[in-house]
């Protein structure tokens, strides 16, 4: 796309309703952070909806007032989980579970799923650990989340998320009567003004957390490992030069974002709902549209990013959108970085991995909404 293309106009999303799309860097980078847009809807049952998913489907609520209430309450809870000084205490124990899953992989007989064995494992351990979930679980929650995404089945994504909840509000009871430092504790027993969460609402913010922080996670590790396997050049210069390892985590982070359904780029965008008029670039957004903000497209923004179809580890700047912007820019960002820098350092000291199978027989999770392999086979030379 170029700065001369159109930036909004009328789509239909995956669930057949009409919505606005917004591609170019500049006006999504502005819109993520314009409070005339919210996730809530005066009419959540008759709202514009993206998809059957339960997550990021649809509205959040009624109420926007509420939604920035708890938005602000939320966020200033979370912050000190995810600040620098958190990150950095966590750093060893995430560097050990990724030298313990990648020992596990290699000793064993090649080819291997990297899906399974380190691009699941990883996120998904660091996560509960984090949030006080038992690992154990894990067949059970990543059954839930997965359904939860479902794009095209509104039942199987209402029960994974009920099922999530449900399990999540398991937990939160045995955290009421027996605390933990976890975050799940840590949202039932820090006050803000003047009150903590009630259980309910913890076990909804545990289960959209054991959501986010291993569902995108997973398939940024997917997408980078392919991505440097399949450009021998880019590994090289890598293994070369370690330096180049925060760059390429943000070229691996830009390019991370699912492709759409069936190459349909209109259907595709973080959610917004209009909560007033707004004249924007020409279009006349009425209050209660449905906005989509198109992540992926500003990210390919040739005003930004030369030749972005090229997965190049040493573009600099790298001022991609995957994590969003504004006020509403992702918490997780910091244990996401932290994560694949972990990850991807310690394979330039491991037997250089290759494809399994040809690129072109990897089959892409469509109908999830946060994308991704479905399997990853890689092999080595012993």
């Amino acid at each position: 796309m170029t700065s001369a293309d159109t930036g909004i106009r009328r789509v239909r999303t995956l669930a057949g309703d009409p919505a606005w799309l917004v591609t170019r860097y500049d006006d999504v980078k502005a819109l993520l952070a314009d409070q005339r847009l919210g996730r809530s809807h005066p009419d959540p049952t008759h709202a514009p909806r993206v998809s059957g998913s339960a997550i990021f489907g649809g509205p959040t609520g009624a109420d926007p007032a509420a939604e920035d209430v708890d938005r602000v309450r939320m966020r200033r809870l979370l912050a000190p989980v995810f600040s620098a000084r958190r990150m950095a205490a966590l750093r060893p124990r995430i560097e050990t579970i990724v030298d313990e899953l990648l020992d596990a992989m290699f000793a064993r007989t090649p080819p291997v799923d990297l899906h399974e064995a380190v691009s699941f494992p990883l996120p998904a351990l660091v996560i509960s650990e984090l949030l006080g979930v038992p690992y154990a679980d894990r067949d059970d929650f990543r059954r839930w989340s997965d359904d939860a995404a479902n794009l095209v089945d509104p039942d199987r994504a209402e029960l994974g998320l009920f099922s999530l909840w449900q399990y999540m509000r398991g937990l939160v009871e045995a955290k009421r009567a027996q605390p933990a430092d976890d975050v799940l504790s840590l949202l039932l027993t820090t006050p803000h003004e003047g009150t903590v969460m009630g259980p309910d609402e913890a076990a909804m913010l545990g289960a959209g957390l054991l959501f986010a922080g291993h569902e995108t996670t997973v398939t940024a590790i997917d997408g980078g490992v392919l991505r440097l396997l399949t450009n021998p050049d880019q590994r090289a210069a890598l293994a070369a030069d370690p330096a180049l390892l925060a760059p390429a985590v943000e070229e691996i982070l830009r390019c991370a974002l699912p492709p759409p359904r069936d190459d349909d780029e209109q259907r595709t965008g973080l959610m917004r709902y209009a909560r007033e008029a707004i004249e924007f670039d020409g279009a006349q957004i009425v209050a209660g549209e449905l906005v989509l903000l198109g992540l992926r497209t500003a990210n390919q923004d040739t005003v930004y990013f030369p030749d972005p179809a090229r997965f190049d580890i040493t573009r600099m700047p790298n001022p991609h959108l995957s994590f969003g912007f504004g006020p509403r820019f992702c918490l997780g960002a910091p244990l996401a970085r932290l994560e694949l820098r972990a990850l991807f350092a310690a394979l330039l000291h491991r037997p250089d991995l290759r494809l399994a199978v040809p690129p072109e027989e990897l089959r892409p999770r469509r109908d999830i909404l946060t994308g991704g392999l479905q399997t990853l086979p890689v092999t080595w030379s012993n």
